[in-house]
C-alpha cells in the first residue's frame, strides 16, 4: 500500500531520500553534478510530498515558487528498488494538485538529457517541453517542461 505524507524539507525520511538522489545525480551528471547541485538546496523548502511502501519511505518530491502563478517541481525520486511501481507518478499528482490548492496555474521543471526515465515521467504526466529557463538557459544538457493546473 502505498501513503503520500505533505511535509517539508525538515522531515527525516525526505532528506535520506534526497542523500540517495545525490549520490545518483553524482553518477549520471558526472562532472555536470557540481553546476546543477548548487540549485538543489532543500532548506526551507515548505511543500514535499513523500511517499511510502509498505511504511518504507520510497519517493519523494517537492514545489517551491518560481514565479507568482507559477511552482517549479524540486527533488524528485524513487529509490531504485521501488521503480516501476507508479509512486513517482503518484507524488508528481499530489504535488500538482497542492499547488493548484495554493492558486498556483502551473508547473515547470527542468531535467537533465540523461534522466531518460524523468524525462519520460514527465511526458507521460502532460508535461509539454519548453526553452530551458533560468538558470539553465544555456545549458545544453537540460531539458525543461511545464504544465497547466486545472
Amino acid at each position: 500500500m502505498i501513503k503520500l505524507v505533505r511535509t517539508n524539507s525538515d522531515h527525516p525520511d525526505f532528506m535520506a531520500l534526497v542523500k540517495q538522489l545525490d549520490a545518483y545525480l553524482a553518477i549520471i551528471d558526472g562532472e555536470d553534478h557540481a553546476f546543477y547541485d548548487q540549485f538543489n538546496k532543500i532548506d526551507k523548502i515548505k511543500h514535499v510530498v513523500v511517499a511510502y511502501f509498505n511504511n518504507q519511505p520510497t519517493a519523494c518530491g517537492a514545489i517551491k515558487e518560481y514565479l507568482p502563478n507559477t511552482m517549479e517541481v524540486k527533488r524528485m525520486y524513487t529509490s531504485t528498488a521501488s521503480r516501476g511501481k507508479g509512486m513517482a507518478t503518484q507524488v508528481l499528482t499530489e504535488l500538482e494538485n497542492w499547488a493548484a490548492e495554493l492558486g498556483y496555474q502551473k508547473c515547470v521543471l527542468e531535467t537533465g538529457k540523461r534522466q531518460e526515465d524523468a524525462v519520460a515521467l514527465y511526458q507521460k504526466n502532460g508535461y509539454l517541453l519548453i526553452p530551458n529557463y533560468g538558470q539553465y538557459a544555456t545549458i545544453t544538457n537540460s531539458v525543461c517542461f511545464e504544465k497547466a493546473l486545472s
